[in-house]
């Protein structure tokens, strides 16, 4: 599949908004913290890659009920769904002048994940945590996601690679009081 970037402007995928906030100073402590164990870039988005995927559980696995959406929520908060977990990592990425891309997938709802580019091209990556059946890992070259869309059951891949998280998708994370609330407004498309 060809990733088609929603603006041609690349600067768009380092951008800083109310959702990556990468200038917040818990998304910068968190970089720093990161970058001080890579030599290059590669490492380092592998190791953010890392730490959101390992260290902040997906809310729906480790029982949450909290609804987190902005990047340095989530770091502060430990918890999120794919979607808020995408934001955190993009804001670490982008902290570290990274290009990164939010995309997604389409299953029963939309699901959440990053495109990092690297060598002129983009890389998607899932970092909604491991569990019995996921194992997704950070990946230049064959992509090794959390799920495979089955396209004959209607699910797919989603070409675009947006720079801010699309209106469908923020809107259902805001308004959520709780995460059974927000698992009642997912949207089903984008």
């Amino acid at each position: 599949m060809e990733l088609i970037q929603e603006t041609p402007d690349l600067s768009a995928y380092l951008a800083a908004d109310e959702v990556i906030d990468h200038h917040h100073p818990l998304v910068r402590d968190t970089a720093a913290r990161l970058a001080k164990d890579a030599e290059d870039s590669y490492v380092y988005a592998r190791l953010a890659f890392e730490f959101v995927r390992d260290t902040i559980p997906h809310s729906q696995d480790s029982g949450d009920l909290r609804v987190t959406w902005r990047a340095s929520d989530v770091l502060e908060q430990r918890t999120g769904i794919c979607y808020a977990k995408a934001h955190a990592l993009t804001a670490l990425l982008r902290a570290e002048d990274i290009p990164t891309a939010l995309c997604y997938q389409t299953f029963d709802v939309v699901h959440g994940l990053v495109a990092v580019r690297f060598n002129g091209a983009w890389h998607r990556q899932d970092p909604r945590g491991n569990k019995p059946g996921v194992n997704a890992r950070f990946s230049l070259g064959e992509e090794q996601l959390a799920f495979l869309p089955d396209t004959a059951a209607g699910e797919s891949d989603h070409p675009v690679l947006y720079a801010a998280p699309p209106p469908s998708v923020l809107r259902a994370l805001r308004a959520a009081s709780d995460r059974p609330h927000l698992w009642k407004t997912l949207p089903t498309t984008l």
